[in-house]
């Protein structure tokens, strides 16, 4: 079975957020003509603590953007976002989720941050979706959504550690590009690690003909 893995898309990640991918709400749209194709579908939701130790308003002195050693991990430095029960942290509205059949929050910890969609970043902990898709017979993962160099790309490494077939739909994701050059060396590590990458359009057709 195929699964499609809708990651974060939340009003925080979105224009107007407080950790604002640009064109971000833009993938929105696809993730709703996509999810219509596959048979599963699931979502990620970062679900942060007050006071996550990711956020700069944590650490005195510190602002987004800096990168700090924390407990032992590189951890960059971000602003308050996606703090559970508040509206940032919400699936965004346009979001359909009557094709979602589970949505799994990661984050949690306060201690460590969880860009993937998989494992906290220091692989302590899992979300539950590996054992969840391997459970449903899935081999095969197609992964969109927010951020391009952060989530998408961390969870893409994991779905590929963990024996999936994994593909990118590159025009369903956006980045932030941080450092200029993230978002296109993120690509390239994936491509390297051996992740497929795909458009949506195309995609689409194959889903349609049942060929992809």
């Amino acid at each position: 079975m195929d699964a499609l893995i809708l990651v974060d898309l939340q009003y925080d990640f979105m224009p107007g957020g407080a950790l604002a991918v640009p064109e971000g709400d833009e993938v929105v749209p696809i993730a709703n003509r996509l999810a219509k194709h596959f048979e599963l579908v699931v979502a990620s939701q970062d679900w942060h603590p007050p006071g996550h130790r990711s956020f700069a308003s944590q650490h005195p002195g510190k602002k987004p953007g800096d990168v700090i050693d924390l407990d032992g991990l590189e951890q960059h430095l971000w602003p308050d976002h996606c703090v559970q029960h508040t509206h940032g942290a919400q699936l965004h509205k346009d979001l359909d989720q009557s094709n979602i059949e589970r949505v799994f929050q990661k984050g949690e910890d306060p201690g460590i941050d969880s860009y993937s969609t998989f494992f906290d970043n220091a692989h302590r902990r899992a979300t539950g979706l590996g054992d969840f898709l391997k459970n449903k017979g899935v081999t095969k993962v197609f992964l969109m959504g927010l951020a391009t160099d952060y989530c998408v790309k961390f969870s893409a490494l994991d779905a590929i550690e963990l024996g999936f077939n994994v593909t990118v739909v590159s025009d369903g994701c956006r980045g932030i590009d941080v450092r200029p050059g993230d978002v296109a060396n993120a690509m390239k590590q994936l491509v390297k690690k051996g992740a497929n990458v795909t458009i949506s359009h195309g995609l689409l057709q194959n889903r349609e003909a049942g060929v992809g």
